[in-house]
């Protein structure tokens, strides 16, 4: 396998989208405990995605939990919504650290990228399993972020769709011809049906971060699963998997 150009360490973002909500605080906080690196905020309007979720007064809820010890842990926002630029602020505001959202959702993705960014975050772009990757060539210099779904968006506890894999290569090699001409990295997230038994081949084709639900919310020992999940991310190496013919 041929090596990427850079090897970020890898980063575990559970997704509150599969923790309890009654006890929604006390979930954040138990994961950040247990060495969760972000935490992902799933955020559906019933109108690009097939159900309903949360917004901006559930992440300013949450914010004051998402430290350890001084230092803040960063929310995840991931916007499944259409239009977007209307709740960028709004999220920025509830205390995001990152925000990212589907291009075929807004009307200017420039734009609205360029809002994330001056809103102080950091701004991605999100990739359904069918959605063409073209958008990117046009906007690599305004993202921090690329994130792949690797299941249909909506609903938590989906399985892995396997054609994400070669999705990953590809993107991993933009993502690193990029960063040889401009020296920045940005980061290869992917959501959906991420699990200890599979991380290691999704790390190998070139993600470096990786949102797990049921995955982690779903066990008893959170502290356990999360440092399997890293522990095996990192041991993968990062070498880029070849693309199906």
């Amino acid at each position: 396998m041929a090596t990427p150009h850079t090897t970020l360490p890898p980063l575990i973002a559970p997704s509150i989208l599969s923790a309890d909500f009654a006890r929604l605080g006390e979930e954040v906080r138990a994961v950040i405990d247990a060495g969760a690196d972000w935490i992902h905020f799933d955020v559906m309007d019933n109108h690009y995605v097939p159900n309903l979720t949360i917004g901006p007064a559930v992440c300013e809820a949450i914010r004051p939990y998402c430290v350890r010890g001084e230092a803040k842990i960063p929310i995840d926002v991931h916007l499944m919504v259409r239009p977007v630029d209307a709740l960028i602020g709004l999220f920025a505001k509830a205390g995001a650290s990152v925000i990212t959202f589907h291009p075929e959702a807004s009307d200017h993705v420039d734009r609205s990228l360029s809002l994330i960014r001056e809103s102080g975050c950091q701004s991605g772009l999100v990739f359904n399993p069918a959605t063409p990757l073209e958008t990117l060539h046009y906007v690599m210099d305004k993202i921090d972020v690329v994130l792949l779904m690797s299941v249909n968006p909506g609903f938590g506890g989906q399985a892995f769709i396997p054609a994400t894999l070669d999705k990953l290569v590809r993107v991993r090699r933009m993502l690193d011809t990029y960063q040889e001409r401009t020296g920045r990295p940005i980061r290869l997230e992917v959501d959906g049906g991420i699990k200890v038994d599979n991380i290691a081949e999704v790390a190998a084709a070139g993600a470096d971060t990786f949102v797990a639900g049921s995955a982690v919310f779903g066990q008893r020992d959170y502290r356990s699963v999360i440092a399997s999940l890293r522990e095996r991310a990192a041991g993968a190496g990062r070498g880029v998997r070849k693309e199906a013919a």
